[in-house]
């Protein structure tokens, strides 16, 4: 009816009620109630007829539309001000906030290896200038975790971010481990390597820490804290000075490492460090470790772990590394 109606008008504008319900062919009330919603949806407007009369002219559905909609964005652009006025009014107690929540969470556990990957790779995408990470354990890398790490220090060296990683100087008998630093060397990653290596560790932007779980080698302890974060890049730079560029055993000598390795043991024996303390603190597995531990004491004539220390101590061996050099000729 409702077509039938705003046809009518259209074809011939100046209708009234009256007229519109004859041309029709509806009774006159029928044709009111079908006026009244055209009115309503602004496809009919009221003119003047000849005799001045209310006479009904059609108007195109565009121009309705149009019509109809003009409170509506008015109403939106208002509350679309209001909204931007109160979200200024918000934004100054933020810094706030956000000190708060720092503070408040500041040192964060997670325990599943998933999380703690995605955390990373939180990090990384909104890291802006720097990582530094130290990587324990020589070649006991989960081999999907370096094909992740890969692709995120690609993207992250691509942005010019810097990236450095310590590693033991056991990586460099690794060949995973090789081949993982060579790709990212020719990116602009840098590598080294100590024989004495404190534990895991991942900084992004000097803000965001981190670190293995004491119980756990698959879960880590995420720092906020600024003083902790800072103490931890403390101790990150401090071994850096002292660690060597990263290179394989071949290049950089197999002997030269076996001794550096073996001075480090002597004297975290003399230190009271048991085999598997030893093993952590080198990057090297429990049965290498006593291997090396075992040579030791053959070299100094030693039949206990005590004794091989007050030798040691004796000969200066703890004081003039080339005493130790000249002692020791075992290899790796």
């Amino acid at each position: 009816m409702d077509l039938a109606v705003y046809a009518c008008c259209l074809e011939e504008p100046g209708h009234d009620v009256h007229s519109i319900a004859q041309a029709v062919g509806v009774r006159e009330e029928v044709a009111e109630r079908s006026v009244v919603r055209l009115l309503e949806l602004h496809l009919l407007t009221r003119g003047c007829g000849a005799q001045g009369d209310a006479a009904l002219l059609a108007v195109s559905p565009d121009a309705a539309a149009a019509k109809m909609a003009a409170p509506v964005e008015e109403r939106i652009r208002e509350q679309r001000q209001w909204l931007s006025r109160s979200q200024a009014e918000l934004s100054r107690f933020l810094p706030v906030y956000l000190d708060r929540d720092r503070r408040f969470n500041a040192f964060q556990v997670v325990d599943n290896v998933h999380d703690v990957r995605h955390l990373l790779n939180k990090a990384a995408l909104r890291c802006v200038s720097e990582v530094m990470s130290a990587q324990p354990g020589g070649g006991t890398r989960v081999p999907e975790a370096m094909s992740e790490a890969l692709e995120r220090d690609r993207a992250m060296l691509a942005r010019g971010i810097r990236l450095r990683t310590l590693y033991h100087h056991t990586a460099r008998f690794n060949g995973p481990s090789q081949e993982y630093v060579s790709a990212a060397s020719e990116l602009g990653a840098e590598y080294r390597t100590v024989h004495d290596l404190f534990g895991r560790l991942i900084v992004f932007d000097r803000e965001i820490a981190f670190i293995q779980t004491q119980d756990d080698q698959f879960g880590a302890v995420v720092v906020r804290e600024p003083s902790t974060v800072a103490y931890l890049c403390e101790i990150f730079e401090r071994t850096w000075v002292m660690a060597k560029p990263f290179a394989n055993a071949s290049v950089d000598g197999l002997g030269e490492v076996a001794r550096e390795v073996h001075r480090t043991i002597l004297r975290l024996l003399a230190a009271g460090l048991k085999d598997e303390a030893l093993a952590r603190r080198l990057g090297m597995s429990l049965r290498t470790t006593r291997r090396h531990v075992a040579s030791i004491m053959q070299e100094l004539g030693a039949t206990s772990r005590f004794q091989a220390g007050v030798i040691a101590a004796q000969r200066g061996l703890l004081d003039d590394p080339t005493d130790l050099t000249r002692t020791f000729h075992a290899g790796a």
